[in-house]
């Protein structure tokens, strides 16, 4: 068995294509996905009460997996940022373990999303399923 992988489908020989039986198109991670991805990557990190998980899975429809995972990181370093903003090193290394542990906020995720752009363009779906269309198989 072979199984095999690619961002750039088009790109594949056609000669070689056909040797493959099957050829599925894992796309964007839907609305119930995007939540699940979130509680995973949120997992053992403190979340702030007004953090509302649906809104921010609603505003991360056209995310990668892999956006949503760096902006999940990117978000839950914001408060720590702030912390320690304006900070020499000497006074940061004086920082208890207990200050750090800040929750994420509803904020924190909306400036996370402003610095971490989508990766894929609708153009770049919409390139996917015309090439699904044409040779997909399921």
């Amino acid at each position: 068995m072979v199984l095999a992988a690619t961002n750039h489908p088009w790109d594949i020989d056609e000669a070689f294509r056909r040797r493959f039986e099957k050829r599925v198109y894992i796309g964007l991670p839907n609305d119930n996905t995007r939540k699940a991805l979130l509680e995973l990557c949120l997992k053992g990190v403190s979340i702030s009460p007004d953090l509302n998980i649906d809104t921010v899975a609603d505003q991360l429809n056209g995310y990668t997996g892999s956006d949503i995972a760096n902006v999940c990181r990117d978000a839950a370093m914001m408060a720590m940022r702030r912390h320690i903003n304006g900070l020499s090193p000497s006074e940061i290394k004086m920082i208890r373990r207990e200050e750090v542990d800040l929750p994420v906020t509803g904020q924190d995720f909306q400036d996370a999303m402003l610095k971490t752009r989508k990766s894929v363009s609708a153009n770049d779906v919409a390139r996917y399923e015309t090439w699904m269309d044409e040779y997909g198989s399921c």
